[in-house]
């Protein structure tokens, strides 16, 4: 393999000579063999680098602190970067020591040497264009990384609130179409009282659009941003007009409204949106896991469960039971969430850990966040695509099972009083008797008012009192 001659305050490396990449992004391969996961499994990651990049290239040049002529190649190189062509040169793993300097001089190294060649030089000829004194000025890893961060956040956002928004419409689509299907209640695991399993999916719908508020909501809170803070928020080694400038060509850059925080130094320590935003996560994994756990539920059986719906069946089940077909997509998005769960008090630590002017533990918390998301994603769309689109109803069951159970006594309470309508309940399920046929035998209705009172349709809604 051919390599070139990289040094760094710690000596000299040979660095593959056809890699964009240098010295520090070598060793924090060499150093971080960690989790596996590269930085270039999350290229909108990459992007965010490249745009906090290209926007302090232009503040710096508007400083007259870089010649139009290297701004250009920078710009190029990073807008190269933002259009995928470098994604391959970002192997750092994800979780590193050092606060995340590993990934930002990645990017600094990357782009130093793109632009290199662009200018018609060699690959680690800093001379022309260094990753530290021109792709890195004015900046410091503690407000470049940080800041890549949260646009990266915002972005993947977008994209997760997309997908959620077909999954709560393929939702809708089901109530609408089961609206017609009578079936019984459950609090505790017991009858309670008739419903429409239509009624059942809208409100899962509706469960979910909740989430979308709360995701964006707390996704606002990664507008804020510290650059121009440099190392721990003195802004040291850039000049003053510096934070405006950069913050006003992210803006343009990222098409987000970005807004300097108002205190560099509170700022730069400070992990709180990231708390925020993982908890909005972590709630929607649990309502997905709910609402799992309930269509593992009325698909059970076949003949020995609910079995008021059907899931599509997506793969033999048993090595040692023939027939067997499990509910393997809601069992999936279950232990999607309770890894997102996890992920959540990983944040949690993390963001505690911060300690005086930096909080060093981004890294795992940017990790977990993003693994979450694309967790959550990918689960959302599996959910989607091979569960609920395909479900269908057992209608005659849903119907056996309302007009078999002792629930529909609730219906009689208005008329018999609640004392009378426990005696029929406890009798018909002592005896194995209906309730129908014992308000009947003890003549304490018509037959024509009884019919009325326990019409499924009727109990699927609030009703007129009828009197006795």
């Amino acid at each position: 393999m051919k390599t070139r001659q990289e040094h760094d305050l710690l000596g000299y490396k040979e660095v593959p000579a056809d890699a964009y990449y240098g010295i520090q992004t070598l060793r924090a391969v060499e150093n971080f063999d960690i989790c596996g996961v590269k930085l270039s499994f999350y290229p909108l990651f990459i992007d965010a680098l490249a745009m906090v990049k290209m926007a302090s290239a232009k503040a710096n040049n508007e400083l007259g602190l870089l010649s139009d002529e290297l701004t250009q190649f920078i710009i190029s190189a990073s807008e190269e970067v933002l259009a995928g062509e470098f994604y391959d040169q970002f192997p750092v793993d994800m979780i590193q020591g050092g606060a995340g300097t590993s990934t930002n001089m990645n990017a600094n190294e990357v782009i130093a040497n793109r632009a290199l060649e662009l200018m018609g030089f060699e690959k680690g000829d800093y001379e022309h264009c260094h990753p530290n004194n021109h792709i890195n000025l004015s900046q410091s890893t503690n407000d470049a990384y940080p800041t890549a961060i949260k646009i990266a956040l915002i972005n993947h956002n977008t994209r997760l609130i997309e997908v959620l928004k077909q999954l709560i419409e393929a939702f809708h689509a089901k109530g609408k179409e089961f609206d017609h299907v009578i079936k019984m209640g459950r609090t505790q695991l017991q009858d309670a009282v008739p419903m429409t399993l239509g009624q059942e999916f809208e409100a899962y719908a509706v469960n979910l659009e909740e989430e979308i508020a709360r995701l964006n909501q707390n996704a606002q809170l990664f507008r804020e941003v510290n650059m121009g803070a440099t190392a721990i928020g003195t802004g040291i080694n850039s000049e003053p007009e510096y934070s405006e400038k950069v913050v006003r060509h992210l803006q343009q850059i990222t098409n987000l409204d970005i807004v300097l925080a108002g205190n560099l130094i509170e700022a730069t320590p400070d992990t709180g949106s990231y708390v925020m935003y993982s908890s909005a996560l972590k709630r929607l994994a649990i309502k997905l896991s709910k609402i799992c756990n309930d269509l593992r539920l009325l698909s059970s059986g076949p003949r020995c469960g609910f079995n008021e719906i059907n899931l599509p069946p997506m793969q033999p089940g048993s090595s040692i039971m023939p027939g067997k077909v499990n509910p393997v997509i809601p069992e999936v998005v279950n232990q999607v969430a309770y890894k997102v769960i996890g992920n959540d008090l990983t944040v949690t630590f993390a963001a505690e850990a911060g300690q005086l002017q930096l909080n060093v533990m981004e890294p795992v918390l940017v990790r977990s966040i993003l693994e979450s998301m694309e967790m959550l994603e990918n689960a959302m769309n599996v959910l989607n695509t091979k569960c609920i689109t395909g479900i269908t109803a057992n209608e005659e069951i849903c119907r056996a099972m309302v007009l078999n159970s002792i629930g529909i006594v609730t219906a009689l309470n208005p008329t018999l009083g609640y004392e009378a309508s426990s005696s029929l309940a406890s009798e018909a399920l002592a005896n194995n008797r209906s309730v129908y046929d014992l308000v009947l035998e003890k003549n304490l209705l018509t037959k024509e008012m009884l019919d009325e009172l326990l019409q499924p349709e009727r109990m699927i809604k609030p009703q007129k009192f009828v009197k006795k």
